[in-house]
């Protein structure tokens, strides 16, 4: 099986360097914009829009006229690739199937990257030593901008795709996209349902727990300090700049350690159970805001508040996700169910009732047969038992 992943890496890049990373990242934003501006007086004249080949006619204009000069001193790749995500984007915008947002113009400091797409341009030195004989950095080539040391945390293990540079929280990283081919080997274990909650991330069929990591909680009080003080700088001013990436680089830290357990997690659910059953969760809709109108004000505002907090602090989304391409990686079979009446139903006597579970309570007990347990166990034992696997072991997968 041939996959596609991406593995990133901190850049540590010298003044100079992060000046001419900045300049590239600044013609990139100008190219899309004044193409995008470009295609909007088309439309509006009712001219339709520019093909790529059209556009890039224009970039190599821009590049070799007077005006717009400068933009060749920055790498010609990463400004065509510019305007194939624009060309593209309007692809999606005019979709009569399924229409996508109408592209914007791009606002300096937010988002700056730069991809390369053709991988021979890009060169590596991964095993480079200094005059001592010691390991240093490794080391990666960019075209007009040179050779940069980036902190290699983890081999790159493919055949390279594209490179993109990207600045996150003001530090520069590279996010490589490889092709490797994989070779799944048989799923270990038995079935497992899981259930996913705020109070435990995740209930299993069989009675453990994943704890929570609760990252956006650990964080939440330095992030507000931090707000409070970008609050009080005179906005857009120098200091208002640093206070603005302080608090960048802290939502970067609660990403980062989400991120981090989400991939643990999942990975070591697929490497321990043959068949996975999860819930069909509308995150999105559970965690809307119940403030309602002018006309028709919510209740419970507040606490409902805590919660979509609560919610969104798990990345249950993210998890399914993960767990979509890893289950296939891994050669594990994903069942996804809906999950009404999962957590009011009994998995021994199969007696459906709200009182059961009255105020979505922590313990489940059953009205009818008295059976008492985890209203997380429960749930993830009923999703077991809808998809049909009560005892799955490896060799019948």
């Amino acid at each position: 099986m041939r996959i596609q992943k991406a593995v990133r890496y901190r850049l540590e890049p010298t003044k100079e360097q992060e000046s001419l990373l900045s300049r590239a990242a600044g013609c990139v934003r100008f190219v899309w914009n004044r193409a995008l501006a470009i295609q909007k007086s088309y439309l509006e004249s009712g001219c339709g829009i520019l093909s790529y080949v059209d556009m890039a006619k224009c970039l190599t204009t821009w590049r070799n006229g007077e005006v717009f000069g400068f933009l060749s001193e920055s790498p010609v790749h990463p400004q065509q690739q510019a305007l194939k995500n624009l060309d593209r984007a309007f692809q999606e915008a005019f979709n009569p199937a399924n229409p996508k947002r109408f592209p914007v113009f791009k606002k300096k400091g937010r988002n700056d990257s730069l991809r390369y797409p053709d991988p021979e341009q890009i060169k590596f030195d991964l095993h480079s030593r200094d005059a001592d004989g010691r390991h240093r950095l490794a080391r990666i080539f960019l075209p007009k901008i040179g050779w940069m040391k980036f902190r290699k945390s983890c081999p790159i293990g493919g055949e390279i795709r594209n490179v993109t540079v990207r600045r996150i929280a003001g530090h520069w990283t590279v996010s490589i996209q490889i092709e490797r081919v994989i070779f799944p080997k048989a799923p270990q274990g038995e079935a497992a349902g899981l259930d996913l909650g705020v109070r435990e991330f995740a209930a299993l069929s069989d009675g453990t727990f994943v704890e929570p990591i609760n990252a956006y909680r650990q964080w939440e009080a330095r992030l507000a300090r931090a707000q409070q003080a970008m609050s009080r700088k005179v906005r857009f001013s120098h200091n208002w700049q640093k206070a603005r990436i302080k608090v960048q680089r802290i939502h970067r830290k609660i990403a980062a350690i989400r991120e981090d357990f989400l991939h643990k997690s999942s990975t070591r659910l697929c490497k321990s159970h043959a068949v996975l059953v999860i819930e069909d969760l509308e995150v999105q809709s559970m965690s809307a805001s119940a403030a309602g109108t002018m006309e028709h004000p919510g209740t419970l505002v507040q606490v409902q508040s805590r919660f979509n907090k609560a919610i969104l602090d798990q990345g249950w989304y993210t998890f399914r996700r993960m767990l979509e391409y890893k289950t296939e990686w891994h050669g594990v079979l994903l069942r996804i169910l809906p999950p009404e009446g999962t957590s009011t139903t009994c998995p021994e006597c199969g007696h459906e009732a709200e009182a059961n579970r009255p105020g979505l309570r922590k313990w489940f007990q059953c009205v009818s047969c008295g059976h008492r347990e985890h209203s997380g166990t429960v749930a993830a034992r009923n999703l077991l038992k809808r998809a049909g696997h009560a005892r799955l072991a490896c060799s019948a997968a």
